[in-house]
């Protein structure tokens, strides 16, 4: 049957309408305003961890994996860090059967050293309420640098690909009328700090810098007390 399309030519009818922003994602973006001495603790560690252990494979292609275990090995700096993501986590949470605080609150731990041509494919950490990262190092010392070291960290929008199914140019506007595109890009430097959901799907584009960029990584989950793991 072949699709309706008016043939009769008339004004349109006037309507009063508002544009409204639904399903929000939440995500916290920030830095560590008293971190430095910790940021450095903590990649003194994960250079000695580096040194001493193959790491895993993960998401991460031509970079090092520690293992999960990094609280075992991190020490205080990395106790501060988990604390302070959690507390994070437990702002942006609400659980309809009980209160935050009466959730054990649960966190591994790893750390990324990605050297020039590493990156991290497009994943997400299923298993887990929220995914937080720290940038310890972005291997390189000058603005210049920084504009063609490349390694920007991007996310998905959860409704891709079915937004883009009936018609691959097509975009949404969002409440403040601009485009909404299907990839996020955020810029990160020494310090910053970023929650956000563990579904949602991210990545690392290919790093070019001249030095070895350094991250830290997290799984954040909550369970009932009650109920145990």
């Amino acid at each position: 049957m072949p699709e309706y399309q008016s043939k009769v030519r008339s004004d349109p009818l006037r309507a009063k309408v508002q544009p409204l922003g639904l399903f929000e994602t939440p995500l916290a973006y920030g830095s560590l305003t008293d971190g430095d001495a910790l940021i450095s603790e903590l990649e003194r560690l994960i250079r000695q961890r580096k040194d001493q252990s193959p790491g895993l494979a993960r998401s991460n292609i031509g970079g090092w994996h520690s293992d999960t275990d990094r609280l075992e090995w991190g020490g205080q700096p990395a106790q501060k860090l988990v604390q302070t993501a959690i507390n994070i986590a437990k702002r942006m949470s609400h659980f309809q059967d009980s209160s935050v605080a009466d959730r054990e609150w649960l966190v591994r731990m790893w750390a990324n050293v990605t050297p020039a041509g590493g990156l991290n494919h497009l994943h997400s950490h299923p298993g887990n309420l929220w995914a937080a990262v720290l940038y310890i190092d972005m291997g390189y010392e000058t603005e210049q640098e920084s504009s063609n070291a490349g390694g920007s960290f991007y996310l998905e929008d959860p409704r891709f690909p079915m937004a883009a199914m009936r018609d691959t140019a097509f975009r949404m506007r969002g409440a403040d009328g601009e485009p909404q595109q299907y990839q996020t890009e955020i810029e990160l430097q020494r310090g910053n700090l970023i929650v956000f959901p563990a579904w949602l799907r991210h990545g690392v584009r290919p790093y070019t810098g001249k030095r070895e960029r350094i991250s830290v990584a997290m799984n954040i989950d909550a369970v009932r007390k009650d109920v145990g793991r």
